[in-house]
């Protein structure tokens, strides 16, 4: 890094919060899941005046496995330079970044995690997966699976910055989602405070909705966690396409 750059006007802790801040009033889109352990190290790595190459290729695997796009990594991570006082990142960093990126999403494809640590339920690659499962069964007994099955879809996020309030929310609605259905049920996280179940169609899907959405209230309360939710949780059905095609990419679009 050379040595004309001006001095960062803030330093450890501060400047991590200072570049969360302006990176979700700026190019973030959901501020849910820009924390990542890189990002501290990418701080750390700045602010001892160290090169911060490796420290932003660690970051560009962590958004990849995020499913953060590669624009909105790098205009984050510009963030985070101006917020330091630099007029502009590093080019050799932004190209670390890039690099690590490429590989991380490359990584994410080969080895496909089906299982959420953090509130227990599936992924999104899960519910794909379960979804492929339904729509070849609705084909082999001729159904169409937008007459047969939908998603429930459940919001709660809210915008923070803690990490651990939001491992507590998860494993909040993990479990009131589980008490909810039981097994049988295929649920998934599909990103931070937004969670899918796949349910068939019936009469009562409707007015289980509303139970839901206090169901999961009532669970907030219990584990001392509803001032971490949505009040009340955004709960809804979302409708499936014709084809498991464009599921996946319904599944996508939901997920940011």
């Amino acid at each position: 890094m050379s040595s004309d750059v001006n001095i960062p006007r803030a330093t450890g802790r501060s400047l991590l919060r200072q570049w969360e801040s302006a990176s979700v009033d700026s190019v973030w889109l959901r501020p849910g899941d820009w924390y990542t352990p890189a990002a501290e190290a990418l701080v750390e790595a700045l602010d001892a005046r160290l090169d911060t190459a490796p420290a932003a290729y660690r970051l560009g695997q962590a958004r990849a496995q995020a499913g953060v796009g590669i624009t909105e990594a790098i205009d984050d991570m510009a963030v985070l330079f101006r917020s330091a006082g630099y007029e502009s990142a590093p080019i050799r960093s932004i190209r670390s970044l890039c690099e690590g990126w490429t590989d991380g999403d490359s990584a994410t494809q080969v080895a496909t995690q089906m299982h959420d640590p953090e509130s227990g339920l599936g992924t999104a690659d899960y519910l794909i997966q379960r979804l492929a499962e339904v729509y070849g069964a609705a084909e082999r007994h001729g159904l169409r699976v937008p007459d047969t099955h939908a998603l429930v879809m459940v919001d709660v996020s809210v915008e923070d910055s803690d990490p651990w309030q939001r491992m507590a929310r998860n494993a909040a609605v993990g479990q009131a989602l589980t008490g909810a259905y039981g097994t049988g049920y295929p649920m998934a996280r599909l990103s931070d405070g937004l969670y899918a179940v796949l349910v068939e169609r019936g009469a009562g899907l409707g007015m289980g909705i509303a139970e839901l959405r206090d169901h999961i209230g009532d669970k907030a309360v219990q584990m001392r966690v509803a001032n971490l939710v949505r009040q009340p949780p955004r709960v809804w059905i979302e409708s499936l396409p014709a084809t498991h095609r464009y599921a996946h990419d319904l599944v996508e679009s939901l997920q940011r």
